[in-house]
């Protein structure tokens, strides 16, 4: 059974940073695809960024891109955001999951939505205030 721990969500000023972990256990890490979602208040879970299992191709939202960096690291089933120049609109539940498909596996890619991914974690809030 796979399970996700977020962690390092809290409280960030606008242009600050924060550094989200996401813990994977229950199967082979190295070869699942990452993925970071996010859902603010009142709205739809979104994509913020993922990263395919070998860990050479990566995929960001265009509102994050440039502030946001994705990565893992297969040794200790863990995956990161990087998330700087933080807006206030940054503001959500940040979700990380996981998709085992061999379809993703084979393909080498990074899947968008939020359909693809398997399973999630139970979320960390991230708050930027102005």
């Amino acid at each position: 059974q796979v399970q996700l721990e977020e962690s390092g969500g809290g409280l960030a000023q606008a242009g600050g940073s924060l550094r989200l972990s996401c813990e994977f256990s229950g199967r082979t890490f190295s070869i699942v695809a990452m993925g970071w979602f996010r859902q603010a208040p009142g709205g739809e879970r979104e994509f913020v960024a993922g990263i395919n299992w070998k860990g050479d191709k990566s995929e960001y939202a265009e509102s994050v891109k440039g502030r946001f960096s994705i990565s893992r690291e297969n040794e200790k089933k863990m995956t990161y955001l990087e998330m700087s120049d933080l807006k206030p609109e940054d503001t959500a539940v940040y979700y990380c999951a996981s998709d085992a498909s061999l379809s993703t596996y084979y393909d080498g890619g990074v899947p968008l939505d939020a359909k693809d991914y398997d399973d999630w974690g139970q979320g960390t809030q991230v708050t930027v205030s102005s």
